[in-house]
């Protein structure tokens, strides 16, 4: 029985000690001042240091302890697949919407850039566009 107590409890702390927390997520682009201008006018997220200073990198802030970084390199713009995309959640989805159209920038459903939010079966209203770089960006009014 103690056997039993001692290989519980090493897997309960073996199990807490694993546990990963999201870091960051990297976007590969090939204009770096027109992306990281796109992220922080358009998305208006926060640009932060990073550690590279190297001209090819521009790191932003998506969350508490979380990142976004925006890498120079891609050879080319490419096609990039909906179903893989940023998402981010705003108090007001059409104050956003209204803050796109401003900059221009199309924006719509899943399947239809016509300037609708979708609607999940949450309840939770949603578009969808893309970065410079044909990266998909979803942009939401979930509360969670």
């Amino acid at each position: 029985m103690l056997s039993c107590f001692f290989i519980l409890s090493n897997s309960i702390v073996f199990s807490q000690s694993i546990h990963p927390t999201f870091n960051h997520t990297t976007v590969y682009v090939y204009d770096l001042d027109k992306s990281a201008s796109f992220y922080e006018k358009v998305i208006g997220i926060e640009k932060i240091d990073e550690p590279f200073n190297d001209g090819k990198h521009v790191w932003f802030k998506i969350g508490q302890h979380s990142q976004l970084h925006v890498v120079k390199g891609a050879t080319a713009i490419t096609q990039h697949d909906i179903n893989i995309h940023l998402s981010f959640s705003v108090p007001s989805l059409p104050d956003f919407m209204k803050h796109l159209d401003e900059m221009n920038v199309k924006y719509g459903d899943w399947n239809d850039r016509n300037k609708k939010p979708q609607l999940r079966p949450d309840g939770v209203h949603q578009i969808y566009f893309q970065d410079p770089d044909g990266y998909w960006i979803e942009v939401n009014d979930d509360k969670y």
